[in-house]
């Protein structure tokens, strides 16, 4: 094993890594199915509207998961999903009177535009579900032929749920329990009412493909299965999401595609806790969402993932205008350290590690606890406040190493102060506040006192800060 101070882990120690398993509920060391890589998949957005801070959360957790899987030495293969066609797609594109195609891009550009504001990295692929319907259109085949589904007399193709001897192992519910409260809505011809739906048969004005059970759609359940093994084999490292997916839709896919293949399916199960507003889930069916450009418009998009981040991802994450204050602040203390503090891109790869690596890898290594890591950087800024003055070397040594912390977790990547004086929520812009910097210097020179205290005041009110040094004025927000 490498000493604490140490650089990130060598693919030997890769092991040190646990990860809290929903399918076993236990925190287990990560052994990967071939060693030094990891191949993981995450279920991405059903893209008929933009996407909440839910959604957000889900983007930025995987996300951070990916980067530090990478900056210890694994090779990822990450997959996230987009889900193209669905019931809830095709009654918001007959609401709006448009093609569901039409729909579907315009949803998912937006989504691209708002992972790229939170600094989402792009998944090495990203699968929609309408082009995946071949494969979709084989494992419903092979369950039928294993005699896992049926095609019932309305058209429709279901999953045999009884015929699975698992099914219930990753949400912990029985088929018993299951059973009280399972019903067949009206249209359906289920055999049994806990079988869901692989393949639905055509509608009149909805889209529709050829399969050897009649014209039709998949349902929702069948499209993750056969996307994740179509790019990540039949048995792969780790399969995440919401929490929110892990009944019916995580345990369905798991029916499927081991009933499908014969194998097992994955190996580590990830859930992202809720975000909630005044102690309820945040989701488009309870209308207490609020889309993630709609907070993006008051808090700069790195306030938002630093936001998310200060929770443990399996934690519920509460929404709160207060909270996103805090995290302003917060992250405007990380910036503030780096302020002045000569730093490039050359030091940052080349600067030898120090203690505090080994803390925040150890945090990151302990189920991804981002919270911890998060106060190592506060740590370490701390000490770069400390030594800035007296040893300006040793400060950049240290600026170099928060800066690329910080990387791991997607934040402190931008120029200082640029990010200070550039989140203007809903206070002044820049230009008003030059101006107003302008005439207190006008003030002073005239000594009056008098207006250019009023205007430091009136710009302190507004969540502006002065700092006057060397015959000249720099300013930041709070």
């Amino acid at each position: 094993m490498q000493a604490a101070g140490a650089g990130n882990f060598t693919v030997g120690d890769q092991t040190m890594l646990q990860i809290y398993n929903s399918l076993t509920r236990e925190k287990e060391p990560f052994r990967p199915i071939v060693p030094g890589e990891v191949r993981m998949y995450v279920c991405g957005m059903t893209v008929y509207d933009f996407c909440h801070l839910g959604h957000g959360r889900v983007l930025v957790v995987f996300d951070t998961v990916v980067r530090h899987l990478r900056a210890s030495g694994y090779r990822v293969t990450y997959i996230r999903n987009v889900t193209d066609i669905d019931d809830k797609i095709i009654r918001r594109a007959n609401e709006n009177g448009e093609p569901v195609t039409s729909l579907t891009e315009r949803f998912t550009q937006a989504m691209h535009e708002d992972a790229r504001a939170l600094g989402v990295g792009t998944p090495d692929a990203e699968p929609r579900a309408t082009v995946y319907i071949p494969q979709i259109i084989s494992m419903v085949q092979t369950l039928i032929d294993r005699g896992y589904a049926y095609r019932a007399a309305n058209g429709d193709v279901y999953y045999r749920v009884r015929r699975f001897p698992g099914y219930g192992q990753l949400s912990g519910k029985s088929i018993e329990d299951l059973r009280v409260g399972a019903r067949v809505e009206a249209g359906e011809a289920k055999d049994d009412p806990l079988d869901f739906v692989l393949w639905k048969s055509a509608k009149p004005g909805e889209p529709s493909w050829d399969s050897p059970w009649g014209s039709g759609r998949p349902g929702w359940h069948i499209e993750c299965s056969a996307m994740s093994t179509a790019c990540l084999g039949h048995h792969f490292d780790i399969h995440g999401g919401g929490l929110d997916l892990q009944f019916p839709h995580h345990e369905n896919e798991i029916a499927q595609s081991e009933a499908a293949t014969g194998e097992k399916f994955v190996n580590v199960w990830m859930h992202n806790g809720f975000v909630r507003v005044d102690n309820e889930k945040m989701s488009k069916s309870l209308g207490n969402f609020f889309t993630l450009r709609e907070v993006m418009k008051s808090y700069h998009p790195e306030v938002v993932r630093y936001f998310i981040l200060g929770s443990h991802y399996h934690s519920p994450l509460n929404y709160s205008n207060e909270s996103l204050d805090n995290a302003r602040a917060a992250l405007t203390r990380l910036y503030q350290s780096l302020k002045g503090v000569p730093v490039s891109d050359a030091d940052a790869a080349g600067q030898p590690a120090s203690g505090f690596t080994g803390q925040f890898n150890a945090a990151m290594d302990d189920d991804f606890n981002t919270p911890v890591a998060m106060a190592v950087l506060f740590d370490l800024a701390r000490e770069i406040n400390r030594v800035q003055a007296k040893d300006p070397a040793a400060a950049a040594a240290l600026a170099a190493e928060l800066r690329r912390l910080g990387a791991i977790l997607g934040l402190l990547q931008s120029d200082p102060q640029a990010f200070l004086q550039g989140d203007a929520g809903t206070g002044p812009a820049a230009r008003e506040i030059e101006d107003l910097i302008s005439r207190r210097l006008e003030a002073r020179r005239a000594r009056n006192w008098a207006e250019a205290d009023r205007i430091r005041d009136e710009l302190k009110a507004q969540g502006i800060i002065l700092e006057d040094a060397a015959g000249s004025t720099v300013w930041r927000r709070v």
